[in-house]
């Protein structure tokens, strides 16, 4: 769902416009969620004393900088914004800049006719002013006028016109959200363009610590007061604690990796050793750039894979890597997206599927036999249909996304058998031929293991 926050420009007991607020959040609930943030306690901005880190501002800067888009509400005094909300604006634009790249909507509540006018057109033009770079939505003014009696006792809007207007006008803001959303997207024109040293700003880039630092991590969490711990975050269906989302991605049958649209290593599940993975990584590897963690001869043939997941080409790229007797690893690469569709990063599984295959082999009493009509695909040819990749590709190539920059030499690295992309089959492992009649079902639950008797 479309997280919003709401700041309402008076500080006093009874606000009108913070009545809207809570209006809005409560009469759309079910289309987006707004959390109404408190700058009552917020200090007389002084230049002198902001270190930057100040706790009312730097609450302030996380929630605004980790939603969508703001809803300011802001009264009319003396032809212009209360001073309370200035206030706020000059703490948010001196040493930290939430609202840089934010959609925001105005919206105002007074006693009168003009319903905030003045006051809205004053507080745009603050707030695209050079440091605060806010991109509010132009036009759809909502100005709520007589506000003194536009509420019944239970805080709902009286007039039925009013609530439709303001309707209207919020479904053009989660429009606009949108198209902002997809200008902040990075565009390269063709997979070389892929920009491997994350040098382009997303809208989730930690600013302020250096991509490179062995301690990103660490360094990261600080700058935004992540979660940790017992911490809760609320999931789109699941409430976990941080401490519960890291036993649950741990204990992943294969190896995770998350890469973000900027092509910065921001994840991977440490549920082993680097030395004792399919796909080594390194806790000093995360927040490296991808150019970083990969060997150069392969930088242009991850750059074939992300492009194709970034423009839809697939959803999925799949390739091998080390095959054997006892082991056949996949690498699965999966586009991540928004709730707008826009390319959020990349999702790769590796994973031995040897054992699922043996299982599967002896639960349905079936073998291996040579196909001897099957035509073989190597890794590099199976992904030219997806990603237009050159046939003459290194087929050992790494694509893994945390793979270690200090990988083996090519020459110690086995050389991949013809292999389907997809199924992972080679022309030396024989492919499966069901037996012509149906066998018994095993003694024991696959799943759980429990005893069918």
């Amino acid at each position: 769902m479309v997280k919003l926050v709401g700041i309402a420009g008076s500080i006093g007991e009874e606000s009108y416009n913070r009545m809207l607020l809570q209006y809005i959040s409560k009469h759309f609930k079910d289309t987006v969620e707004v959390e109404l943030l408190d700058i009552n306690d917020v200090p007389q901005f002084n230049e002198d004393e902001d270190d930057g880190n100040s706790e009312i501002i730097q609450a302030l800067n996380r929630k605004i900088s980790g939603s969508d888009g703001v809803i300011l509400a802001t009264p009319e005094h003396n032809h212009t914004v209360p001073a309370a909300m200035k206030n706020v604006i000059e703490w948010l634009s001196n040493k930290v800049h939430p609202f840089d790249g934010k959609p925001v909507w105005i919206v105002g509540a007074s006693y009168y006719t003009q319903g905030s006018s003045r006051a809205q057109l004053h507080l745009k033009q603050i707030l695209e002013s050079p440091g605060v770079n806010a991109i509010v939505m132009p036009g759809n003014e909502f100005l709520l006028s007589n506000a003194k009696s536009a509420f019944d006792e239970n805080g709902d809007l009286k007039d039925q016109r009013t609530v439709g207007f303001l309707s209207m006008v919020l479904k053009k803001f989660l429009k606009f959200m949108k198209v902002i959303d997809m200008m902040d997207a990075p565009d390269p024109k063709n997979a070389h363009e892929e920009d491997m040293k994350s040098t382009n700003k997303v809208n989730t880039t930690v600013e302020g610590v250096d991509m490179d630092d062995p301690e990103w991590v660490e360094k990261a969490a600080d700058k935004t007061h992540a979660a940790s711990g017992g911490d809760y975050v609320k999931l789109d269906r699941g409430l976990l604690t941080v401490d519960q989302l890291n036993w649950f991605l741990n204990s992943m049958a294969g190896e995770l990796t998350y890469a973000d649209d900027n092509n910065q290593f921001i994840y991977y599940n440490k549920n082993a050793d680097a030395a004792h993975m399919l796909a080594p990584r390194t806790p000093d590897q995360v927040g490296d750039p991808l150019e970083d963690v990969h060997p150069a001869r392969v930088v242009e043939h991850v750059k074939q894979v992300i492009y194709a997941l970034r423009t839809g080409q697939s959803d999925v790229v799949s390739m091998p890597a080390q095959q054997g007797p006892n082991q056949h690893v996949m690498h699965y690469y999966r586009a991540m997206r928004d709730e707008n569709r826009r390319y959020r990063g990349v999702n790769e599984l590796v994973i031995d599927i040897m054992p699922i295959l043996k299982y599967y082999l002896a639960a349905t009493g079936q073998k291996l036999v040579k196909d001897p009509d099957a035509t073989p695909i190597s890794p590099i040819t199976g992904l030219d249909a997806v990603t237009g990749a050159s046939a003459h590709s290194d087929p050992t190539a790494d694509a893994t996304s945390g793979a270690s920059a200090a990988a083996a030499p090519e020459e110690e690295k086995p050389a991949a058998p013809e292999v389907d992309a997809t199924s992972g089959a080679s022309e030396e492992t024989e492919e499966v031929a069901p037996t012509p009649a149906p066998t018994p079902e095993p003694e024991t639950d696959a799943t759980t293991g429990a005893s069918e008797g």
